[in-house]
């Protein structure tokens, strides 16, 4: 199955636009968050199923904003991130994770692009297309699976046009490095 995730599009949908009419074979499309309707308004235009999650720019303030895709490899975990703290660090998620028994937990809410495996769980934030923060244009991701793979590939818009090289995605051990000094 072929993925294409997204989140923070705050309204602005005319990269995540651009990046579809550039992909091929995509079955699914998750977006993470802010705003909710513009889940929707994709799924028109798109013309394929498009899974979304509310985030705190929708007013969502609830922990019951979670959802659950099953795929061929097994249960992601779906949700915008910002009742788990992940600004802080995605253990949380990672934690619920578990609990859910997920493979996988996609999230959003830094705008900032994050892939890593831990305890045997994917933790996926594709960043943010119209808005992001770490000094890119924007990227996304797209997902691989099958009943034994997950691969992700975080994708910079940037590399769309042959713009300049994107900036290292953070990396979970070097986050709880620094955990003790807030």
């Amino acid at each position: 199955m072929k993925i294409f995730v997204i989140s923070d599009t705050h309204g602005r949908t005319e990269k995540a636009e651009e990046v579809w009419n550039r992909l091929t074979d995509v079955d699914l499309v998750l977006h993470l968050g802010d705003y909710e309707k513009d889940a929707q308004r994709l799924a028109q235009i798109f013309g394929v199923e498009v899974i979304g999650v509310k985030g705190n720019m929708d007013g969502s303030y609830s922990r019951e904003d979670y959802r659950i895709v099953d795929t061929e490899y097994g249960k992601l975990l779906l949700t915008h991130g910002h009742m788990d703290q992940v600004k802080i660090s995605p253990l949380n998620l990672l934690y619920r994770a578990q609990e859910l028994g997920c493979r996988a937990v996609l999230f959003g809410h830094t705008h900032i692009p994050f892939y890593e495996e831990e305890s045997g769980i994917y933790l996926v934030n594709p960043g943010s297309l119209s808005q992001p923060r770490d000094g890119s244009e924007g990227s996304y991701a797209i997902l691989h699976t099958s009943e034994k793979e997950f691969h992700c590939a975080i994708v910079y818009y940037s590399s769309l046009h042959g713009g300049k090289k994107p900036p290292q995605t953070r990396r979970l051990r070097n986050m709880l490095n620094y955990s003790d000094r807030f």
